[in-house]
């Protein structure tokens, strides 16, 4: 396919992006926390980390790591706590030390947590004591040695720390009683690491070594892990730093990180952007706890921030959010999900910056396709190609299909995994020989370059032989003003093969079945119309807050 959308690419932004400008993700973070000592780093309820004490810090953790623990290069560690100053501690002192970081969201079932363990073979993790008796469970069971506990305020500083963890632990009883004996807690670890300081040494970190396994459902399956090296992460990165870094000053940005690090959209567009740029990162614990959520986003003004729709959903329809400062705001983000008309809209009128709608998946890093920081208006689509990207519309059997057709987006560029870790028959599903990655996703590229995202092949509804997309009747039911969220879903019928089904959960408890059905007469031709309608208190997430169809189907 003729590369149509380089026509349409912003003033400034190249074709192609050299990853070679780092050695590894460490060689960025050496160079940033040099470049940028004195500026704060990270914050976390009102407590910062500059750059030059999160150098100290990693450094004390891969040591401690490497000379106490005698972790060998590659060898995995998982991560399993939210955005708290000690997550970007741990993370850069694992790759530090050369490990492989397998991102764990703190939320898994005991099950879950022993599958991920298991598979990706992880000999350490660093857990926050909260969630510390799920893997009390099942660490017997794993190859995982070494266990290093963390609390909320651990580095926090002083009385703070204490108060932090005494409130979280005791007054909230938010930790569940657990036992690990031969678990350490992180501050010793530090202090531990802190005294092999004078014979430690960064091991060298190439590209081609792996720094993530990230897992995924991936397009079908059980959780695999997404092989991620050092080449794929930096090559992305710079993708999206040639894309938005004209709009945005080294040292001098304000980052809002609500998505949590462990998922991957946070973890290039915040974790590893925020420190190239030498930005302020804001980390969010919990974006759900509105009032805390708001007080984050009022302590200063910020110029970039990241979110899913329902985040941003949320922020909208929270008391208070007309007393935040959007002044200074630059750039606002959304991927990991569609973003709907109307919740763009409404971000635009609150703020006066555009909802920048963006595409990707944990299989390429993540980021393929992002709209124009000069757009002024939604658009539908999410976005163009980023540089050294090629994209593909496919039919079933692979045949490339013209401008204008839906079928199969596939992706090729530096940026896409190595493989599935440990899964060839899974990974030759998806990877073509030629290095093309088979999304699963249908899309249509129009004239321009500009991709339509239309929705998830297996998610589409066919009804009497019409293909219905979820996305579209959940954009339309959006835009009720009695409507908070919706998802839909086919259910099988005897007629027509499936019918649209949507879980609706109301804004304005008057909200009735005949007023929904009104609503999509008007917008809807007839066998795209929802046939079921159901009211819900809430809606199946993910951890990001993505709405989970297959948990819908399991509500049918």
């Amino acid at each position: 396919m003729e590369k149509v959308w380089l026509k349409h690419y912003p003033e400034g932004v190249p074709t192609d992006i050299d990853p070679n400008q780092y050695r590894s993700i460490v060689d960025l973070f050496q160079r940033s926390v040099q470049q940028f000592s004195t500026l704060p780093a990270f914050s976390n309820m009102g407590s910062t980390l500059t750059y030059a004490q999160a150098d100290e810090l990693t450094r004390q953790f891969a040591a401690y790591l490497t000379h106490e623990v005698q972790l060998k290069p590659g060898d995995r560690i998982a991560i399993m706590m939210p955005n708290l100053l000690q997550y970007p501690i741990a993370l850069f002192g694992a790759l530090r030390a050369g490990l492989v970081v397998v991102n764990t969201n703190p939320l898994y079932t005991a099950n879950e947590l022993e599958h991920q363990l298991k598979d990706s073979g992880a000999k350490a993790i660093i857990i926050i004591a909260n969630f510390a008796h799920v893997l009390e469970k099942v660490v017997a069971r794993t190859e995982v040695k070494t266990i290093i506990t963390t609390e909320v305020g651990d580095l926090m500083g002083g009385f703070k720390s204490l108060l932090v963890n005494f409130v979280v632990r005791y007054i909230k009883k938010m930790v569940p009683p657990f036992s690990l004996p031969q678990a350490i807690k992180l501050k010793q670890a530090l202090k531990l690491g802190k005294q092999q300081l004078a014979t430690y040494q960064d091991p060298p970190v190439t590209q081609e070594d792996i720094a993530f396994l990230q897992y995924t459902g991936g397009t079908t399956g059980v959780a695999k892990g997404a092989v991620l090296t050092h080449r794929n992460m930096i090559a992305n990165l710079l993708q999206a730093s040639s894309w938005v870094g004209h709009y945005l000053e080294e040292g001098k940005e304000t980052f809002i990180t609500a998505l949590p690090l462990y998922h991957v959209f946070a973890l290039t567009a915040n974790a590893l952007f925020a420190v190239e740029l030498g930005a302020h990162n804001i980390l969010v614990t919990n974006p759900r706890d509105v009032p805390t959520f708001l007080k984050d986003l009022k302590r200063q003004p910020f110029t970039f921030i990241t979110g899913v729709n329902t985040l941003f959903n949320l922020l909208l329809n929270s008391k208070g959010i007309e007393q935040v400062d959007f002044s200074k705001l630059k750039i606002a983000l959304g991927g990991g999900m569609a973003v709907q008309e109307a919740v763009a809209k409404r971000w635009k009128a609150l703020t006066g910056v555009v909802l920048l709608e963006a595409y990707g998946l944990t299989e390429t890093s993540p980021a393929v396709c992002i709209n124009p920081v000069t757009l002024t208006e939604y658009n539908g689509m999410i976005g163009l190609p980023l540089s050294s990207t090629d994209i593909s519309v496919r039919d079933l059997e692979g045949k490339e299909l013209d401008i204008g057709e839906a079928g199969e987006l596939w992706i090729r560029g530096p940026q896409v995994m190595r493989e599935y870790w440990q899964r060839p028959t899974e990974t030759a599903k998806v990877l073509t020989a030629d290095g093309w990655l088979k999304t699963g996703d249908v899309a249509i590229i129009n004239e321009d370059g500009f991709v339509k995202l239309v929705d998830r092949l297996k998610d589409m509804v066919l009804v009497s032989g019409f293909n219905v997309y979820p996305n579209e009747i959940e954009d339309v039911l959006a835009a009720h003003p009695k409507i908070l969220e919706s998802g839909v879903i086919g259910v099988k019928d005897e007629h027509s093969g499936e019918i649209v089904k949507a879980f609706i959960v109301k804004k304005d408890p008057s909200l009735t079945v005949e007023e929904v059905q009104q609503h999509c007469r008007e917008l809807l031709t007839s066998y795209k119309r929802p046939k079921q309608i159901v009211f819900v208190d809430s809606l199946p997430k993910s951890n990001v807050g993505k709405i989970l169809r297959k948990e819908l189907r399991h509500l049918s």
